[in-house]
């Protein structure tokens, strides 16, 4: 029986993590390409890519500190690299200039008050308090879907890919960095209970598509057309059910 040595198991891991990784910062790529398409960015926050991109060149020079972090460098250096595809539509000038500040007075602090052996692990713990206000921005996603009982903007697959994505990374740091492993206890939590809540909830979706469906058909049995988008339009239910509320 073959038995890998922790320098393997890290490898294995940080190569899965890699992989996962990939695809999730593939994620965004159908958002960037209808804002091409529109030449605007309405109706999406540039903030959430904003923390992937500030999170991903810090991590680089984090791995540029520890030497020999490999896989480190391959998947946030994509990470940068997909981000600032999205510049010229989402990022105006001032938050570029903001996220090249931010990185820059990291490693001014970490270079002018700490020494070698102390950089990395104060660059370390800057990582990970990151990491952990990455993981819990879809606090507020979870929120939303508790409230409207719909999971249209939490998908299945996506929160799938980021709980496999947390747990790679908290096993490649488990045998190799703590200061990866351990935002991605929160990461893996996170998305354990988003998975769940669909669960709860991936039924609310049909049962108000069931219901506008009902709606429409009264509405032309007394002589109204009435043109509605199914999908997730909550708001249009309510206005029906406003407008024959006898049907209910």
């Amino acid at each position: 029986m073959v038995q890998l040595s922790v320098h393997d198991l890290s490898f294995m891991f940080g190569l899965l993590g890699n992989i996962v990784s990939f695809i999730v910062f593939l994620a965004p790529v159908p958002t960037f390409y209808k804002i091409y398409k529109r030449n605007s960015s309405e109706g999406f926050q540039a903030i959430p890519y904003l923390v992937a991109l500030f999170s991903a060149g810090l991590l680089l020079y984090y791995a540029y500190l520890k030497k020999n972090a490999y896989l480190i460098v391959s998947i946030n250096g994509f990470g940068c690299v997909i981000e600032l595809a999205s510049k010229s539509q989402i990022f105006t000038g001032w938050l570029m200039l903001l996220i090249v500040g931010a990185l820059g007075m990291v490693m001014l602090f970490s270079y002018v008050f700490a020494k070698c052996s102390e950089r990395v692990m104060i660059v370390g713990w800057i990582c990970a308090v990151i990491h952990v206000a990455v993981f819990a921005a879809p606090l507020s996603i979870m929120r939303q879907v508790i409230r409207t009982k719909s999971v249209e903007f939490m998908p299945f697959t996506l929160s799938l890919f980021l709980t496999l994505c947390a747990t790679m990374w908290f096993f490649y740091g488990v045998f190799k960095d703590f200061y990866i492993a351990l935002p991605n206890v929160l990461g893996f939590l996170f998305g354990v209970v988003q998975m769940l809540l669909y669960f709860v909830y991936k039924d609310s979706d049909k049962e108000d598509i069931n219901e506008i469906l009902d709606l429409k058909k009264v509405a032309k049995s007394k002589g109204v057309e009435v043109s509605v988008k199914i999908e997730g339009d909550s708001k249009a239910l309510h206005s029906m059910e406003k407008a024959f509320p006898e049907s209910k």
